[in-house]
């Protein structure tokens, strides 16, 4: 049996986590980027992998619960294969609780998280002093808890998907040959190019910036406190994150936008307050109209299939948006979730 070629364009989080699913499959596997290996939003330093809420069920929030179960499993495959660490573990979260409104709404998610956890994590609620020196600031004294959450560093799981993807015979160029089915990984440029391409908005661009602390915190929580990810991470950092932008000037600049970030990270967690802080970083993430991934057969071009719109959830969504993507172009196997599809952003 002849082996399937694959050329992957974009090596963010979604192209090369597709490229590893097929070449691990057996597929001949070119990955394109003119850029390099992250040189998007997927080289940053948040990587907070974290669940949406345990409520109001639907085939989003059932898609990512199940890839965040998946990503122990896959990230430590990539290791063995590329001997590269993505920082991957499954530290859970940490987040205060602000008024008696928030604390009903926090109990009431324990209960359903039970049965749509399928006892794979937990969602608790627990006082404040139960989490020791390493908790944010709570108006209520309590947190919430939960065990489904995840980390990984971002750059480093990116140089740990391209020395798998090359153990296994991929290729990684800047520039090269399509040969056989073609897959467009390409981010906030590629979401920019279709909407150009069909004459409407089919996604765009948001403008994210975060610093790096040194602190170590590794095997703590991630703590989500003030609309802000603060992760420790396992090399001896602690991330913190990001800003959401609409519109802005540079893509990869900073300014007082992240000192305002860094100032309310330090207000929530006080052990912040003393942290030098290592390094300051701005990249756009993908955010499709839909605000889902969007995955599938480009509609007017056989042999050609789109994967973009990881927006803030690219990394714990990329075991599962691989594993589909394979399916389909290697199996012809369709298992895209309900509004995930191309079309559903055209």
């Amino acid at each position: 049996m002849a082996m399937a070629e694959i050329t992957v364009y974009g090596a963010g989080a979604f192209g090369l986590a597709i490229a590893w699913e097929c070449v691990r499959r057996g597929a001949k596997v070119r990955v394109i980027d003119p850029f390099g290996p992250g040189a998007g939003s997927s080289g940053g330093i948040v990587g907070a992998l974290a669940p949406h809420t345990p409520e109001n069920w639907n085939a989003k929030k059932d898609f990512q619960f199940r890839s965040l179960l998946a990503a122990g499993a896959f990230w430590a495959e990539v290791q063995e294969a590329g001997g590269l660490s993505a920082g991957h573990a499954r530290d859970g979260r940490l987040q205060p609780i602000a008024d008696d409104r928030a604390l009903a709404l926090a109990k009431a998610r324990e209960v359903s998280a039970a049965e749509l956890w399928e006892g794979q994590a937990v969602w608790r609620v627990i006082p404040r002093a139960e989490a020791g020196d390493w908790a944010p600031v709570s108006a209520m004294g309590y947190l919430i808890h939960d065990t489904l959450s995840g980390r990984m560093h971002p750059r480093q799981a990116c140089d740990a998907l391209v020395a798998a993807i090359q153990a296994k015979g991929g290729e990684i160029v800047t520039e090269g040959p399509e040969e056989g089915a073609v897959i467009h990984a390409t981010g906030w440029w590629g979401l920019k190019a279709l909407s150009e391409k069909y004459g409407k908005t089919v996604g765009n661009g948001v403008k994210g910036q975060a610093a790096l602390f040194d602190l170590d915190r590794s095997g703590l929580p991630q703590l989500y406190a003030d609309s802000l990810h603060i992760v420790p991470h396992a090399d001896g950092t602690v991330a913190v994150g990001s800003t959401s932008e609409r519109e802005f000037d540079a893509p990869d600049t900073v300014d007082d936008q992240l000192e305002a970030v860094i100032e309310r990270a330090r207000a929530a967690l006080p052990e912040l307050a003393e942290a030098h802080v290592l390094a300051r970083w701005a990249g756009v993430r993908p955010r499709a109209k839909s605000r889902a991934p969007m995955l599938g057969a480009l509609p007017d071009a056989d042999g050609q299939f789109i994967a973009n719109g990881g927006f803030k959830i690219g990394f714990g969504m990329a075991p599962g948006v691989a594993r589909v993507m394979a399916d389909l172009v290697l199996e012809g196997r369709d298992g895209i979730p309900q509004g995930f599809r191309v079309e559903d952003n055209l």
